[in-house]
């Protein structure tokens, strides 16, 4: 692999010198490299018209939120993907900004393994309105708005009964985003190569509320239910992060693994629990 695009937080680099540094130290080495910046403002990734036709990987520098924006843009190209975390913690980023180029030796002599991550679709149904769907690589939040109340959510899998979560809310993860809102909630981390659906309640204010983790083929309904005789309590859902989608009650979105998947580039033998130990370690 010689060829590559660069996704690029402004933010995060400042003046693009480590974005300049590797585009570089790759034409050094016969490759080739373009680069597109980011800013939280505008689209997370190129458009696919947009990226050079020989291109075979995508390092994305910045953080993992940057890393998750162009992984939900970037997923029908099919390039795998590199995170190089210049933030904080990082959890999803292979790379730490001093490994950057040791890393790409290891890309240019093919010394590196693809690993295939699940992601989740889900659409709203209002009305009997089936609204588009999203796609999602980490969550999909379903969140109160409003006046700072709980809503009432109710959780069906496969069409059978589960829960009523009396919450402010409900994340849907995939493995991959354990480690993101779902940890921060009390969700269990789970080793990103497995496959499954994780739900975890946010500030339950039911005793026994806990995160609940379902098979990567069943399928979620969460119908907001009322919670008082005027009806109008919304809730809002977020896919990564990002809101698109409003739901007032009787309104149910529905999740599922979607078709396709995040390829993510992992180089060198540490497993997810070693690098799990390491960025734990490093930020207490």
């Amino acid at each position: 692999m010689k060829h590559f695009l660069i996704i690029t937080n402004s933010f995060k680099d400042t003046n693009l010198k480590l974005t300049g540094q590797i585009c570089r130290y790759i034409r050094k080495k016969g490759g080739s490299c373009s680069y597109y910046t980011c800013n939280g403002e505008g689209e997370a990734a190129p458009c696919a018209d947009e990226i050079p036709p020989h291109t075979q990987g995508v390092i994305v520098l910045g953080g993992d939120g940057t890393l998750i924006r162009a992984a939900d843009h970037m997923v029908h190209t099919g390039l795998p993907l590199v995170g190089v975390n210049l933030g904080t913690l990082g959890y999803l980023c292979e790379l730490e900004e001093n490994q950057v180029f040791c890393a790409i030796d290891l890309l240019f002599s093919d010394s590196y393994t693809v690993e295939e991550r699940m992601m989740l679709t889900g659409c709203g149904v209002k009305d009997k309105t089936v609204l588009p769907s999203k796609i999602a690589f980490n969550d999909i939040v379903i969140h109160r708005t409003g006046a700072l109340s709980i809503v009432n959510l109710i959780v069906w899998v496969n069409g059978a009964y589960l829960h009523t979560f009396h919450a402010d809310g409900v994340i849907l993860s995939t493995p991959t985003g354990s480690t993101g809102y779902n940890m921060s909630a009390g969700g269990p981390i789970v080793d990103p190569k497995a496959s499954m659906i994780l739900i975890t309640p946010i500030n339950a204010h039911n005793l026994n509320s806990r995160s609940i983790v379902i098979g990567d083929g069943d399928e979620v309904t969460v119908e907001l239910g009322k919670r008082r005789s005027q009806k109008d309590e919304t809730v809002e859902v977020s896919f990564d992060g990002d809101n698109s989608v409003k739901l007032e009650v009787g309104d149910r979105f529905m999740i599922r693994k979607a078709n396709d998947t995040t390829k993510i580039l992992k180089l060198g033998s540490r497993g997810f629990l070693e690098i799990l130990r390491g960025k734990m370690e490093n930020y207490r």
